[in-house]
């Protein structure tokens, strides 16, 4: 088994382009009426997928981690990479998150564990003609899926 971690300090930086993107969503949501807000909060507040895999990665599943934010699994067909993202609904005081991506055979996970701000990640893994899982945490709460987003498995490695 091959388990690689990544952690950083509490108050990571991130790069201007995703905190741009991010802190966009909780400003808009403040200025509705809170009786509006109210009936909505869950949809108006979700965490939005920040682009932090780079070009060429399309979002091809996601998973809601309760009320605190969103895990995305994403997707590069030019060098068959998958990538995945923990993003929070708002950023604030930095909590312990996570983003693991791994497939069973061989048993390999990539995790990015830490204290931030804003998101976990992003984790790289090849996994051309494999099912993924994965995962992702914010402050004890998980969500992901497990053998999904399974590639032609006639594919060679």
């Amino acid at each position: 088994m091959i388990n690689i971690r990544r952690a950083s300090a509490i108050g990571a930086t991130v790069t201007a382009t995703a905190c741009a993107a991010i802190a966009l969503a909780p400003a808009a949501v403040a200025a509705e009426p809170a009786a509006h807000r109210a009936g909505t909060a869950s949809k108006a507040a979700a965490a939005q997928y920040n682009g932090a895999c780079g070009s060429g990665y399309a979002v091809v599943n996601s998973a809601q981690i309760g009320t605190k934010g969103t895990v995305f699994l994403t997707y590069n067909s030019a060098t068959g990479k998958n990538c995945v993202v923990t993003v929070r609904n708002a950023p604030g005081k930095a909590v312990h998150m996570t983003a693991s991506l791994g497939f069973a055979s061989p048993t390999t996970t990539i995790t990015d564990a830490g204290y931030y701000t804003t998101y976990a990640g992003p984790v790289y893994l090849d996994a051309r003609g494999l099912c993924v899982t994965w995962r992702g945490e914010i402050s004890g709460e998980v969500a992901g899926k497990n053998g999904t987003n399974c590639g032609s498995l006639a594919a060679k490695r």
